[in-house]
């Protein structure tokens, strides 16, 4: 009978729902997320006990006969929707395994990831343009998380970001993410979008959570707003000359208490694109040098809104020597580490900056100083690579969409990964600020695992329901 029940059921049934799915976006994700529990792993060597196995035989046998009873109920009651019960049950027994088992970073790593793999298949069954009539809605709880954050969220070395669900801490500032993209996404997707008027209401939309999430304060995460705003902004078709106006401020505050006439030429520039972009030549222009010079100035009131760690961060990224066993440390042996990878690397787990614990938060924000360690340049270039690619894969389904909101979707999923990819390997190897944004799939963080996987499953999902076929 059993036999008989296996060889009559439709095995393509299983596959039928994601036929239109992206493979490469399911795959690379995958990928980056094995790559990221092997390097955890080797940071965490020393401190791994021998015996962390064996709570899992009896955690993995439970979930097996959840499992089993999963796939009964949900071929015979829910015939139609029977992958999604089986998904979603999948991902809710590994979430108890979660609540109930201490494990290794590394073993959670994954774990986190293929519940996160659960939920981006769920994700791309369901029809993305059902998010239309709900954005305001998830807009709207995303950032009431983000105050009850403030209110009574879990503090971790200087900042307030997580709220304390059980065993877990989860950081509402992750999802914000995606609660703005789809706004953006609902917002953008109409035909006025490259107007005046369209783009201050998308600088309000984003000002909202990023004024929250500044006041947490989390910086890094912050910035990851405005590179997502001004991605999708600039797909919108929103004039060029605006994006470069409205980022102008941020180098004036620089340019200003650093080298003074490069503040003058700088703001000559935006003068004159005020003058040939905006509806008002004149004004624009006045209005132009008027917001970079308060730039310039906001910069010294910036610098006192910042708390003490991130303006040893700043002055490290410019000096890292200055402060060798202190604020420079991370950074200094965050490029011995990678510089003693050279080619193929020492090999994994035989790296001396990685094993001997030489390099703080090696399993978080500088996970990619491991990989340059034992893997070498090689290992580097080929995570580069699979990044790149995604990316890729990525504008191709944005410019294969069947509507605006969907492209608009998947652009500012890409926005997302390529700065927080530019900016984590930045500060690893001294090329951008230690900001505390974690690489992508590879470095530990749960919240910020599953927002990644929610992201690329909306994506899936605009594939998937695409009108054309596979490229």
């Amino acid at each position: 009978m059993m036999f008989k029940s296996i060889k009559t059921f439709r095995w393509k049934s299983v596959i039928l729902p994601w036929q239109q799915a992206d493979l490469w976006l399911l795959l690379l994700p995958l990928g980056l997320s094995i790559l990221g529990g092997i390097m955890i792993r080797s940071t965490e060597l020393n401190q791994i006990k021998p015996e962390w196995w064996m709570p899992w035989v009896f955690a993995l046998s439970g979930l097996a006969a959840v499992l089993v009873i999963l796939v009964v109920a949900a071929r015979y009651v829910a015939h139609e929707y029977w992958q999604q019960w089986l998904i979603g049950g999948i991902a809710f027994g590994l979430i108890l395994i979660k609540a109930f088992l201490a494990a290794p970073k590394w073993s959670e790593h994954i774990l986190i990831a293929v519940v996160g793999i659960c939920l981006m298949l769920l994700c791309a069954r369901w029809r993305y343009e059902n998010l239309i009539k709900w954005h305001w809605i998830i807009y709207g709880i995303t950032n009431l998380s983000l105050v009850f954050v403030m209110i009574a969220g879990t503090s971790a070395k200087g900042a307030q970001r997580w709220i304390a669900i059980g065993s877990f801490n989860v950081q509402p500032s992750e999802f914000a993410k995606l609660s703005l993209i789809i706004t953006l996404a609902v917002l953008l997707s109409a035909k006025d979008s490259a107007t005046m008027g369209s783009l201050v209401r998308s600088l309000a939309i984003t000002a909202v959570p990023w004024g929250l999430v500044f006041l947490q304060p989390d910086l890094g995460t912050s910035l990851v707003f405005g590179a997502i705003t001004l991605g999708m902004l600039y797909w919108a078709n929103v004039n060029p000359g605006w994006l470069l106006l409205l980022s102008s401020p941020l180098v004036s505050a620089i340019l200003f208490n650093v080298y003074l006439p490069g503040w003058c030429a700088w703001s000559a520039l935006m003068a004159l694109i005020a003058w040939k972009t905006l509806p008002w030549p004149i004004r624009g222009a006045v209005g132009a040098v008027a917001i970079n010079l308060l730039g310039g100035e906001a910069g010294h009131i910036f610098w006192g809104l910042l708390k003490d760690y991130q303006k040893n961060r700043i002055i490290t990224f410019l000096n890292p020597e200055h402060d060798p066993l202190g604020s420079g440390y991370h950074l200094i042996q965050s490029r011995i580490a990678i510089g003693s990878g050279e080619l193929w690397g020492r090999g994994l787990y035989h790296g001396t900056q990685t094993q001997g614990n030489f390099v703080p938060e090696q399993h978080t924000d500088f996970i990619f100083s491991a990989i340059g360690e034992e893997l070498g340049f090689v290992g580097c270039i080929a995570v580069l690579l699979a990044f790149w690619f995604f990316c890729l894969r990525l504008v191709m389904i944005a410019e294969s969409s069947k509507s605006n909101f969907g492209s608009l979707l998947a652009i500012g999923v890409l926005a997302m990964i390529v700065f927080q990819v530019i900016v984590n390997i930045g500060m690893t190897i001294g090329m951008a600020p230690v900001t505390g944004i974690p690489l992508p799939w590879v470095s530990y963080g749960r919240s910020a695992m599953l927002t990644n996987f929610i992201a690329v499953g909306l994506v899936e999902s605009v594939a998937n329901y695409r009108q054309r076929l596979k490229f």
